[in-house]
This record gives C-alpha cells, sequence and structure tokens, in this order.
C-alpha cells in the first residue's frame, strides 16, 4: 500500500513571529494562529479516527500541498515585515487579474510611483533592487524597461518581504517579491475572459488547469493592445505615438514521483512592442543637408511626426527537483533566463533633434543553479544552507549616427556618419548562506546566519555578510521585530555596457567628462524594527522603521536614447523611512490603509562619470543630494464591500512628488507636486448559466481625471517629462469552464 498522509494543525512558526500585514486576507498570522501542516502518518496504514484517502488524485492533492508547505518553510521571515496580497485583493482592483503585476504593489506600503521608463516603482527609496521568487526560486533580471514580464492572473498569493533579511535573501535586497503560483485542480477547467477600456484597451486571456494522475498542471496566456504603452510626455487625454502590443505566457508542471518528490517545471513569455510618445512644438538643434537648419529652427519633419520603437523580449525556464524526508527537506533548481531590448530610432527626426540616432540592442542571457535546504537539528534549532550560481552573458550592440564637430564643440557637418560601437562580456554570481533558527523561548525566536556573495563581470568583488533576526510574541495581539542586515549588492550586468569614449570624440555625441569607471558593488549597514498589533478581530496595526548607511549607492537613470537605465555609484550615502499600514477584515467589506514617510540622499558620484555634467559632478561631489526617486511622503488605501453575488471596490494612490532641479538651483533641490489617483469597480457573478459561471466587471481608473506629472524631465538622471494616464474605462467579462 502507498504511504499516506494525514493532516493535523501545528502553530505557524514561519509568520507567525514575523510582522506580517494581508490585505484582504487574515490580517496577521501569530504564534497561536493555526494552520494546515501535512505530516506523514506513523504506519502504512490510515489512523482509524481519520478519513480515509480512497483515491489516487486525492492522495496526490495532498501530497501537493505537503510539499508546497515545505518548500515555503525552505525560506523563513523571521523577524521580518511581510505584506501577503492574495487572490481577493487582486479581484478587488480596477482591472482585476489584468493589473498590471507594478500596479499591485503599488498598494503595499513603502512602494512609490515612477514612470515606466525608470523602473516603475521603487521600494523604501531605491531605485529598482527588487528580488523576484516564483515557488521558491530567484528569476534571473531582464533587461527590459516597460514590459511586466510577470502576468498577474498565475499568481495565487504574494508576501511582499522588505526589512533586515534573513541569510537566504541576497543581491537584490530593497524588497522580496515572493510569489505562490496557481496550481492545477482535481476537476480539469480554466477560465477565459476579455478586458476592453478607452485609449484603444484590448485585452483577450486564456487559463487552463486540471491533474492527471501523478501530473499536474496550470496554463495561462494573454494579448494586449492599447494606446496607453508609455507616459505621455505632455498634458493631454490621448499620447501622440504610443501604441503597445504585448503577448505572456506562463506554464507551472507539477509530477509528484512518490510521497515525498516533486518535479517542477516553471516557464514564461513576454514579448512587447513600444511605441514612444512625441512631443510636439521643438525646436530643430542640429543641421541637417535637405532637411533642417538649427540657426532658424527649421525643420521639414515635425516633432509630432517622429517615429521611434522599442521592442522587449523575456524568456524564463525553471526546473525544480523537491524531496521531503522529515527533518530534512531540500529543492534544487537549475534555471534559464533571456531578455533584450532592441531600441530603433528615427534616423532622421533623432539627428535633427538630438544630433544623434543610435540603433541599441542590449542582451542578456543567464543560466543558473540553486539549491535550499533545512534540517531541524532539536526541536529549538532548525538550520538551513543554499547556494545559488549565475553565469550571465550580455551584449550591448550599438550603431549611431553623428554629426562631425570642431574643437569647440559646435557642429562643422551637415553630413552624418556612423559609428559601430558594439561590446559584451560575460560574468558569475556565486552565493552561500547558513542559518539557524532558534527558539530561544515560546514567545522569542533568533534567526541569525552569514552569507557570502562574490561577483565577477565588469568589476571583481566579495563580501561576508552577517545576518541577525529577532521577533519577539509579546502576547497573543502583539508582537514585536529587529534586526540587522550586511548586504552587498553587485550592479545589474544587464545594464551595464562599457563602450569606447574616444569614438565620440568630436561629434555630436561626445561626452562632456572624458572619465567612466566600472560600476561598483553597493555595500550597507541595514537596521529594521517593527511592531504588530491585533486591536481585534478585524483590525490589525503595523509599524516598521528603518535606517540603511550606504557605501557605493547605486542608483540608475535614463541618459541615451533608447529608454533603457544605466547604473552609477555615490560614494556614500544613507535612506531611512517609516511605514504604517493598517487592515480591517469584516464579514462583508475590508479595508487597508498604508502611510509612508521616506528620505534618501547620496554624495559624490564616483562612477560613469560621463553621463553627467561637469557642473553636476562638481556639485555632488561635496554636497548630498536627494536622489532623483526620493518621494517624501507616500499613501494607498482601498475598501471593498460584498453583496449578493456582487462586490463594489475603490482604491487611492497618493504620491507628494519625486525630485527635480528648478532652474539655476541645485540637482534634485526641489520636487514635483503631489498627485492622487482614485480608482473603483463593480463586479458580479453569475452562477449556473449555460456556459458556465460568468463574472462582469466595470471599473473606473483616476475617476476625477487628474492629470498628473510624474517627472518634468529635469534631474539626476531624468531622461524625458512624463504624466501619468488620464481617466480610463474599463469593461470586462470571463466565463469558468
Amino acid at each position: 500500500m502507498a504511504r499516506q498522509f494525514t493532516l493535523r494543525k501545528l502553530p505557524c512558526y514561519v509568520a507567525g513571529l514575523c510582522v506580517a500585514s494581508s490585505v484582504y486576507a487574515s490580517p496577521l498570522l501569530t504564534d497561536n494562529a493555526e494552520t494546515a501542516e501535512i505530516q506523514p502518518a506513523i504506519n502504512d496504514t490510515a489512523s482509524a479516527d481519520s478519513p480515509p484517502i480512497d483515491t489516487e488524485v486525492t492522495t496526490v492533492e495532498v501530497i501537493g500541498a505537503h510539499l508546497k508547505s515545505e518548500r515555503i518553510e525552505l525560506s523563513p521571515k523571521i523577524g521580518t515585515t511581510v505584506y501577503t496580497v492574495n487572490t481577493d485583493m487582486i479581484n478587488a482592483l480596477g482591472q482585476g487579474n489584468d493589473t498590471p503585476f507594478n500596479e499591485v504593489l503599488l498598494r503595499l506600503p513603502g512602494v512609490d510611483q515612477d514612470s515606466k521608463a525608470s523602473g516603475s516603482l521603487h521600494v523604501r527609496d531605491d531605485h529598482g533592487n527588487v528580488q523576484y521568487r516564483v515557488d521558491g526560486v530567484i528569476l534571473p533580471e531582464s533587461i527590459t524597461g516597460f514590459g511586466q514580464s510577470i502576468d498577474t492572473r498565475f499568481i495565487d498569493k504574494i508576501d511582499f518581504v522588505t526589512g533586515a533579511l534573513p541569510a537566504q535573501y541576497g543581491l537584490r535586497t530593497a524588497g522580496i517579491v515572493d510569489i505562490q503560483t496557481k496550481e492545477g485542480e482535481i476537476t480539469p477547467g480554466g477560465q477565459i475572459g476579455i478586458l476592453t477600456g478607452t485609449h484603444n484597451y484590448y485585452e483577450p486571456s486564456i487559463e487552463l488547469f486540471g491533474s492527471q494522475g501523478k501530473f499536474n498542471y496550470y496554463l495561462s496566456g494573454s494579448y494586449l493592445a492599447n494606446s496607453l504603452g508609455i507616459e505621455n510626455p505632455i498634458p493631454t487625454k490621448n499620447a501622440l505615438h504610443d501604441d503597445t502590443t504585448q503577448t505572456k505566457s506562463f506554464g507551472s508542471l507539477s509530477y509528484f514521483v512518490d510521497n515525498s518528490t516533486r518535479l517542477g517545471l516553471l516557464f514564461g513569455t513576454y514579448a512587447g512592442n513600444f511605441q514612444i510618445p512625441n512631443n510636439p512644438d521643438q525646436t530643430a538643434q542640429f543641421s541637417l543637408a535637405g532637411y533642417s537648419n538649427a540657426a532658424t529652427g527649421f525643420s521639414s519633419i515635425a516633432s509630432a511626426q517622429i517615429n521611434e520603437n522599442q521592442s522587449e523580449v523575456n524568456r524564463f525556464l525553471v526546473l525544480s527537483y523537491q524531496k521531503s524526508l522529515g527533518d530534512l527537506n531540500y529543492q534544487a533548481s537549475y534555471f534559464h533566463q533571456y531578455s533584450d531590448l532592441h531600441y530603433t530610432p528615427d534616423p532622421i527626426a533623432d539627428l535633427i533633434y538630438l544630433g544623434t540616432a543610435s540603433d541599441t540592442l542590449r542582451s542578456n542571457n543567464a543560466n543558473g543553479v540553486q539549491l535550499d535546504a533545512s534540517y531541524r537539528l532539536v526541536p529549538d534549532h532548525t538550520v538551513r544552507a543554499g547556494l545559488a550560481y549565475i553565469h550571465q552573458v550580455t551584449a550591448s550592440d550599438n550603431t549611431v549616427s553623428v554629426f562631425q564637430t570642431g574643437n569647440a564643440g559646435a557642429q562643422v557637418s551637415t553630413v552624418p556618419f556612423s559609428i559601430v560601437d558594439n561590446t559584451g562580456k560575460a560574468g558569475n554570481l556565486e552565493s552561500f548562506y547558513v542559518q539557524d533558527e532558534w527558539r530561544i523561548s515560546a514567545p522569542l525566536t533568533l534567526n541569525y546566519g552569514l552569507r557570502y556573495d562574490h561577483v565577477d563581470a565588469f568589476i571583481q568583488e566579495q563580501q561576508l555578510s552577517p545576518r541577525i533576526n529577532l521577533a519577539y510574541k509579546y502576547s497573543d495581539a502583539t508582537a514585536f521585530h529587529a534586526g540587522y542586515s550586511r548586504y552587498f549588492t553587485p550592479p545589474p550586468q544587464e545594464l551595464e555596457a562599457q563602450s569606447s569614449i574616444n569614438l565620440y570624440a568630436n561629434t555630436t555625441n561626445a561626452a562632456q567628462v572624458s572619465v567612466s569607471d566600472p560600476v561598483k558593488a553597493e555595500r550597507t549597514h541595514y537596521y529594521d524594527i517593527g511592531v504588530s498589533q491585533k486591536v481585534s478581530e478585524q483590525l490589525t496595526m503595523t509599524a516598521d522603521a528603518y535606517y540603511k548607511k550606504i557605501a557605493n549607492l547605486i542608483d540608475e537613470g535614463q541618459f541615451g536614447q533608447a529608454l533603457i537605465l544605466s547604473p552609477f555609484n555615490y560614494e556614500r550615502g544613507y535612506a531611512k523611512g517609516l511605514e504604517l499600514s493598517s487592515i480591517y477584515t469584516g464579514k462583508r467589506w475590508g479595508a487597508f490603509l498604508n502611510f509612508t514617510y521616506q528620505k534618501a540622499q547620496g554624495e559624490n558620484i564616483i562612477t560613469s562619470q560621463s553621463l553627467f555634467a561637469p557642473d553636476e559632478l562638481a556639485y555632488i561631489a561635496n554636497h548630498y543630494i536627494f536622489l532623483d526617486h526620493d518621494q517624501t511622503y507616500s499613501v494607498s488605501g482601498g475598501t471593498h464591500y460584498h453583496f449578493g453575488d456582487s462586490q463594489i471596490s475603490t482604491d487611492v494612490i497618493y504620491g507628494s512628488g519625486l525630485r527635480n532641479t528648478p532652474p539655476g538651483g541645485a540637482p534634485n533641490s526641489a520636487e514635483l507636486p503631489g498627485y492622487v489617483t482614485v480608482n473603483a469597480a463593480l463586479t458580479h457573478t453569475w452562477k449556473h448559466t449555460p456556459i458556465g459561471t460568468l463574472d462582469g466587471r466595470l471599473a473606473i481608473i483616476n475617476i476625477f481625471d487628474k492629470s498628473y506629472l510624474l517627472r518634468d524631465g529635469t534631474g539626476v538622471g531624468v531622461g524625458a517629462p512624463q504624466y501619468g494616464a488620464n481617466r480610463t474605462f474599463y469593461a470586462g467579462i470571463s466565463s469558468e469552464f
């Protein structure tokens, strides 16, 4: 007889001692909260008090739940701040499962909005530096600028982890987005739907899932077309030249070899095409024979007619082997990721208005392995260890059209010529960690460990990083945590490209500064402390404060024509902040409200100097300045109410404004005006129709049609002005089968 499993209730030790918030879900997991954990039966027969497991299908389902629980246990979140998003919260958003993934994350504390060209969001005043994990496996970073490779519809749950992170988390540490994917169900089925809206919005999608014996599968795909590809550079309702098409697919396949072994395959694809929106009424800056005259500003091609485009591709694959042997559990994975970005200029207009037209192709090919293991030595000590290795091959291929200039920098020829500037790099990242979860007493848990990281690419650096986290459960309603982590953040190799500055001497693409040192790894001392209070069965409130002391602070900016970011270092910097969160969960309605205060500054740019003007470098060398993505105050909140088979929901996002440089002022010394967007959605379910269960949706994004400025085109590393989208209406319907 096959060995069977029984269910028993155990305390939730992993999240139980964390300060944890959950949007539209159970708000706080405490040490006495119970969660279903599956343990092997003592012998090969089911307990007389337990219901028998009669079918192979049911047994596989139970085994799958057991192995999923063990996989989650491999990466504890003790002493961190965890905010959980589930499918209920996603469905309450205006676009539901069609909501872009970064906009889901904007509803969390410490997450700020930014333009799509500069990374879309910031976590605790970091630029990027976010790690994405799918079913416990690190996804290598992509090079794409706008595309959201992760399709929201395949998400079952997100744990968003911030703070002083335990040793298993490294390389990208501002926030960990830990995604648990949807999986197949016993009864095969699926969902097909379509969402339409203003701005030529059109998005059909499909999901398929099921099980066959020991095999479990979930598949999804979508196609998107609209005229909201990139933020509008002018405050009009419709941008000029801003169409996009995007396709996404995802698959999760599992095969249960036996009661303790699982083979898993994850794969995803993304392809996006974007028009670069135009800014009308610009004046010609350079003379091109037969097309323009810079002296008069004349151009036979209006800036409203420029035709610049960008395409993006991202593909990933993860193959995992998971084993559960009682006190010993481990998962070994191989992963592959390929991404590229191709910017196609307007070969005539770019020369007229910018003096250079660059056809740019960046690509990143990454392969790696990851191993995570845990072993319960004694009841009070669980040791965890792991390693990861990533090999990246990046390429930057550029064909740049420019004009000749004289020694004074003035244009001396109206006939352009081309420069071929191609570079590539193979690099390696190696990491190892070991840590011990020590349950000192019933209310007190200490998690301490060491992590080693080494990078060999454009630089060769390494660091041994201590980590320590303390979690204390004062009462059933109150929990505290504190932690210290030493971080080592290598520069993103996929964004680096060592072009030859000398190639562009005496051209309209010449750098004002002839030095460009390679970007260094960021090194951080991170301190975090927080408290969570369960005010009532329905209401939970949390507070978390942090401080980061940073050497070689990595920031990123858009400096060229292609909407791709380039990294650079400040010699020193710091960031600090406070996050407050409250969540109410009732029988028919729920609400959440988040408030964030933060501040981040850096001094003395020491790498990639050729990207900057000499006067900028001179000022920043002796002055702390605000980072361009610093936003002092951020607020997000929302409510939902169920009535019958319907739900109405609203949410709001407020930001006090990102930084900008005023005329004649110091870099990033001012901030843009604050902005607020209010959204609403109404959904209804029709059950038992002739074509299955139907779900309908009506939504309005930016109800009050407020035109708000995200960027004004000034500031360190800021490429162009960008406005948030105007009011948008959506209507959708989906059918379950």
